[in-house]
């Protein structure tokens, strides 16, 4: 058995603070079984100008935010996957939202980094999100094998492009950090992680942002935990805290031998990395 855990914030511009808040939900967990915990979006600063994260982005795994994580997943002994936090890019205008799944050894197994980027228009108290301003995309797909599993990255506004999912290949686990917003989440949240969850017949950990931030944003909070057949194990509405469910990743095979999507996709991708 493995447990699966969301942590669902209210990230603040303050990075300490939110930092003192995950360490604190993991200090709660149970980790008697194999754990691996999934953080929003954008967790350690939220609620701010987007050229504050780009002030606030470190070297790669050698700032307060990477070491933090690190430490946190060896002191615990938890698979950690650590929402985005900005790493610095190929230029010094731009940061990489960035994605670190971490061992319960305190290493660092691989990083994910957001490839789409919310650059749209949506009817909410914000109104235009130009994400591409500061962040570089990235452009590889992160799958990683661990003893829980197949895991799959990816980051919020990824959830909507199926081509990154198809170029995963068989996946037991998808992770997927967010920071929905509550007009996007309310018509679209449920439906996009539960049609991912079906179409790869795997378990899905969205963690996401909920509530009122700092700079007025709303996100939309519903953390939930899906399974390969599309239920909702578990789910967090709007409240900050974790949500959990012990599942048998094996469970898996039979699901796939007797509905074998992936072998009767015509339009599969060979493309894996």
């Amino acid at each position: 058995m493995v447990n699966l855990v969301a942590v669902q914030m209210t990230s603040a511009p303050d990075v300490e603070a939110n930092l003192r808040f995950v360490d604190e939900q993991l200090a709660a967990l149970d980790t008697s079984e194999p754990t691996l915990v999934v953080l929003p979006e954008c967790f350690a600063s939220f609620g701010t100008r987007d050229r504050a994260l780009l002030d606030l982005a470190e070297p790669r795994y050698s700032g307060t935010i990477g070491q933090a994580m690190q430490a946190m997943a060896k002191q615990y002994g938890v698979y950690l996957v650590s929402g985005t936090f900005p790493l610095q890019g190929d230029s010094e205008d731009k940061f990489t939202a960035s994605c670190l799944l971490v061992g319960p050894d305190g290493n660092i197994i691989d990083e994910y980094q957001k490839i789409h980027l919310f650059d749209v228009a949506v009817n909410d108290n914000t109104g235009s999100y130009k994400e591409s301003t500061y962040t570089q995309p990235g452009n590889r797909v992160v799958v990683c094998d661990t003893p829980l599993g197949r895991i799959g990255l990816a980051v919020c506004y990824d959830v909507r492009f199926t081509g990154l999912f198809d170029a995963m290949g068989d996946i037991d686990i998808l992770v997927l950090p967010a920071a929905f917003t509550r007009f996007t989440g309310d018509a679209h949240w449920h439906t996009l992680v539960r049609a991912r969850a079906i179409e790869k017949q795997c378990f899905v950990v969205a963690a996401n942002q909920t509530g009122d931030h700092a700079n007025q944003r709303q996100t939309f909070g519903h953390s939930v935990i899906y399974s390969g057949w599309g239920e909702s194990l578990a789910e967090l509405p709007v409240a900050t805290g974790t949500v959990s469910a012990s599942v048998d990743i094996s469970s898996r095979n039979e699901l796939k031998q007797n509905m074998p999507v992936a072998q009767h996709n015509q339009f599969r991708s060979d493309f894996v990395k």
